[in-house]
């Protein structure tokens, strides 16, 4: 193999190195600079700090900071306790409806904080025990707070879109309203599953017994219910509204939602200077993290299209296109970026292949970048949930009780990832369930 293919050389070598646990950053940039020296020489890297300065100067980028800020913010406030025990009360005489309470708080939560290891953490703690004291089977109890955990990186507002988007160069603003019906399919997925589950196999998820219901007064549970959901209700409004209604960009929109989240945790009385100290503590290594990561990215795909590897990209997929169709195409790229998430972190993926694959798509094969992007975060948010390198299986292992073992948790989410796979097949077959709401929203 010659010159021409050492493009394909480097992403080798940039895999290996990742897998081999090498860190992120360094190994974009070691593997950029190293094949950039021999493919192009030095000098081409003086453009370098030009495009680094670009991606920095994005302001859509600033909305990234405020979203964790926001996120760790209402983690602090305990609005996941209260909405837990508050859910859990309203379904408590259904079957299943433990978990499907759980699915609800992380539908909620993460429309309201979108950060998946406070969820899954969160949920971990308090949901798990009681759904394992109720007599549910361990791997629904685990699978349901796993899955729930992750769905704040397809219900907006998300980080994962605000990246997409910006890599994508489409409005932030649309790809939130993109995402909203397909991340509502999904919360509906889950609870059907479960609630079919409570019926073929009852014993797997009983309804809480009439003894846990003493002392319930009715008055008071509503009262509850109203004050439980209407903190991330009303963030949602605040967010999502302001910004479907044009009244504010997503960066000044994310502005407001740090102000609601600092006024809910004030409003129940858990805001203060110390955790102030933390969560901005939290945001800042959050935020540096996604930041040093998109600089090493850069790097990476600076020497890519020197060494022409979007070339090498392109006419593999045109080779495959020529024998079977453009759907075929769509089809390698979905199972490319679903069984890389085996493997790799979302943030990793959306910075090293969605800015090859996705302008390909887009360009030469003429599919809609919205509904690509949308596709896109649906198959991203199962990289939370595969073995061995799931995120949201670690956080969840590390506070649940020493009777669920790691066979539990991964037996568990196999169905809630079959019913990932099952939404990712449904959007690609009805597309309109991402392009409606935004084709109505400009058709006013």
């Amino acid at each position: 193999m010659g010159s021409e293919y050492l493009a394909a050389w480097m992403f080798l070598a940039l895999t290996i190195l990742l897998m081999a646990g090498f860190p992120v950053t360094f190994t974009l940039i070691g593997t950029a600079m190293i094949f950039g020296g021999i493919g192009s020489g030095w000098e081409f890297f003086e453009l370098l700090p030009l495009r680094i300065w670009g991606a920095m100067n994005n302001v859509v980028l600033i909305a990234v900071p405020l979203f964790v800020f926001m996120g760790v913010t209402l983690e602090k406030s305990g609005l996941a306790e209260e909405l837990l025990e508050t859910m859990g009360k309203l379904f408590r005489r259904i079957r299943g409806g433990l978990a499907i309470s759980t699915v609800v708080v992380g539908a909620l939560l993460g429309a309201s904080t979108g950060i998946v290891g406070a969820t899954v953490v969160t949920m971990g703690l308090l949901a798990v025990p009681t759904m394992l004291r109720h007599g549910y089977q361990p791997e629904l109890a685990t699978g349901t707070v796993c899955a729930s955990g992750t769905l704040g990186q397809i219900i907006p507002p998300s980080i994962v879109l605000v990246l997409l988007a910006t890599i994508v160069q489409i409005p932030v603003g649309d790809l939130f309203m993109a995402a909203l019906l397909p991340g509502l399919m999904l919360v509906t997925l889950y609870i059907s599953y479960i609630f079919i589950i409570s019926l073929i196999k009852p014993e797997n998820a009983p309804p809480v017994t009439m003894e846990d219901d003493e002392g319930l007064d009715r008055k008071q549970l509503f009262k509850k219910i109203f004050r439980a959901l209407f903190p991330p209700l009303f963030l949602m409004i605040a967010v999502l509204g302001s910004i479907f209604a044009g009244i504010a960009s997503p960066t000044e929109a994310a502005s407001v939602g740090c102000v609601g989240a600092v006024l809910l945790a004030a409003w129940n009385r858990r805001f203060n200077l110390d955790i102030l100290k933390e969560v901005s503590s939290t945001t800042t290594r959050l935020t540096c993290m996604v930041f040093i990561i998109l600089v090493g990215a850069n790097a990476f795909g600076l020497t890519f299209r020197e060494l022409e590897g979007d070339e090498l990209v392109r006419n593999f997929l045109f080779t495959i296109a020529e024998t079977h169709d453009k759907w075929v195409v769509l089809a390698i790229v979905m199972g490319v970026i679903f069984l890389v998430g085996f493997v790799l972190d979302f943030i990793e993926i959306i910075f090293i292949h969605v800015p090859v694959l996705v302008p390909i798509l887009v360009r030469d094969f003429g599919f809609d970048p919205l509904w690509i992007c949308v596709l896109l975060a649906v198959n991203l948010q199962t990289s939370f949930m595969t073995p061995p390198f799931g995120f949201s299986l670690f956080y969840l292992k590390a506070v649940t009780p020493p009777e669920i073992k790691t066979g539990h948790i991964y037996r568990g989410i196999i169905p809630f990832v079959l019913i990932q796979l099952l939404g990712l097949l449904i959007v690609v077959f009805w597309p309109k369930i991402a392009t409606w709401l935004p084709t109505i929203v400009y058709a006013r």
